[in-house]
């Protein structure tokens, strides 16, 4: 049942395929939702991959906002520049169809007014009740968690693969979570690009750690040729051995 404002964030290791999981994700939970749904997609990377994957091009961050905003401070020290930085989020967002897309860059330097938690706290808190779905693409590791910027959040999707370095950012994910009480309503562990034969494998090793594989996305040899080939994401055919994957947790987690 749809409900207005869900916040799904997807979390892990670097390199495990956050972005695309993040992509598809959208793509999926339309087609299942229907026309009249609309969803704001977050890309809270700083290397900012999630608009290639969905095949679109964006023109600003909250990045370039804040480092205009900055040196506007500069000439008026008076300047509120929060204030002015909610005032002009609204106009770098790419409007899509049916998604709209915030791309975050890198909003976080020396002298910050605006740093990025900050930031995302005021998108999560503010942007998120005019749409039906939220999903944020987050920074790999642990950073958005121990900042506290997807604390309230309905489902993280915790991304893990085949190394251990992705297990135990797993599980520091959920101990931090549970540290600075955050709202998560729920956590599940993803295991993603698993070649054919070693499920089993990789659910024993998490078991290991406490750790419960909820569902399993297979490698699937189109997603890095779709890379090479600069092809987004959102391409991968409908019978994809992924896409198959990331339509199952979609249906899980509407």
């Amino acid at each position: 049942m749809m409900r207005k404002g869900k916040i799904i964030a997807v979390a892990g290791k670097g390199g495990t395929g956050k972005t695309a999981i993040s992509a598809r994700l959208i793509t999926e939970i339309l087609k299942l939702a229907g026309q009249d749904v609309c969803i704001l997609a977050v890309d809270a990377d700083a290397d900012s991959n999630l608009p290639e994957a969905l095949g679109i091009s964006y023109n600003k961050t909250a990045g370039d906002v804040r480092e205009g905003l900055l040196e506007d401070k500069h000439r008026d020290v008076t300047l509120d520049v929060r204030s002015q930085f909610e005032g002009k989020i609204a106009a770098i967002i790419e409007e899509e169809e049916q998604y709209d897309l915030l791309v975050m860059g890198r909003p976080e330097g020396p002298g910050c007014y605006c740093p990025v938690n900050h930031i995302i706290r005021m998108i999560i808190d503010t942007l998120t009740k005019n749409y039906d779905y939220t999903i944020i693409d987050c920074e790999a590791g642990l950073e958005h968690l121990s900042r506290r910027t997807t604390r309230d959040v309905d489902v993280m999707l915790v991304v893990l693969d085949t190394t251990l370095k992705s297990i135990k950012t797993a599980l520091r994910l959920r101990q931090i979570a549970e540290e600075i009480d955050a709202d998560v309503k729920q956590m599940m562990n993803i295991a993603n690009k698993i070649p054919e034969g070693m499920e089993a494998m990789i659910i024993e090793e998490a078991k290991k750690y406490g750790l419960t594989i909820e569902e399993i996305i297979p490698f699937d040899p189109l997603i890095p040729e779709y890379d090479f080939k600069g092809i987004p994401i959102v391409d991968l055919p409908d019978d994809a051995p992924s896409v198959i994957g990331i339509r199952r947790i979609a249906r899980a987690i509407m």
